[in-house]
């Protein structure tokens, strides 16, 4: 997947919250109805840049670096999505926002999933893309022997780009990462529970991901009340960086109720 990240700041509003022991920081362009914008693993906020501009026209997007990534910190050096979900309601809390819109990739949508099965009723409209109710085996497979020699060049680069404290940061990330293979607590979506999202949710999925097969997504399209399904052909993991990829007027319709 190509990641780039060219985008002028110059509007944007980047401040740091203190959540108890962490530190998380976001930043903000645009103004209207808050859209809630939540990142891949290893990344931060900087991976949105791509979309800000045309987003930022209609929403008020409020994009956040998830627990230890970008500028955020990680005092418990541990990484849950649930956690990573606390984290993101409590910074909306003292932001003062109720209701809003959501888009997540990869860990930012299980990030997603949290915060819409733990407080349904709060988010109006989300764009899931690439992912999972739960770790299969080829995920846990590539989350256990990820290192910095191992991820291709490409994610590499990103990891370097995203993590603001350097080396050590991004250590501790893989570290994170690789403990995710053996946690089967985290991600444990039952029907039951993906039954209590209210959220009107479009599932964005390349039906070539190499993590999470699409028939994931299909599943997670069928347990969701109000959910619609666009499968990216030939798409791999967070597929949405193809050029050739409409993906931003196709988010803004659906969150648009188009």
């Amino acid at each position: 997947m190509a990641l780039t990240f060219a985008w002028d700041q110059e509007n944007s509003r980047g401040q740091t919250v203190q959540l108890g022991a962490l530190e998380m920081h976001y930043q903000e362009y645009g103004a209207g109805t808050p859209l809630v914008l939540l990142h891949g693993f290893g990344g931060s906020g900087q991976n949105w840049h791509p979309f800000l501009a045309a987003l930022s026209e209609h929403y008020r997007l409020i994009v956040v670096d998830l627990r230890g990534h970008g500028a955020s910190t990680n005092p418990e050096n541990r990484f849950t999505h649930r956690a990573a979900a606390n984290d993101v309601l409590m910074l909306l809390d003292e932001l003062g926002i109720g209701d809003f819109s959501a888009m997540g990739i990869s860990s930012g949508g299980m990030t997603l999933l949290h915060m819409a099965t733990s407080q349904p009723g709060r988010i109006t409209s989300m764009v899931l893309v690439s992912t999972t109710t739960h770790f299969p085996a080829q995920a846990r497979a590539i989350m256990r022997r990820a290192s910095m020699v191992t991820m291709p060049e490409a994610v590499q680069a990103m990891y370097r780009a995203c993590a603001t404290r350097g080396d050590d940061q991004i250590a501790r990330l893989i570290e994170q990462f690789n403990a995710l293979a053996d946690n089967d607590d985290d991600m444990d979506f039952s029907t039951q529970d993906l039954c209590a999202i209210t959220a009107r949710t479009l599932i964005v999925h390349g039906d070539r991901d190499n993590f999470f097969p699409v028939d994931i997504a299909v599943s997670l399209y069928r347990s969701v009340p109000d959910a619609a399904l666009w499968i990216i052909p030939g798409g791999d993991h967070a597929a949405i960086y193809d050029p050739a990829v409409a993906f931003t007027a196709t988010a803004l319709r659906f969150l648009n109720g188009f």
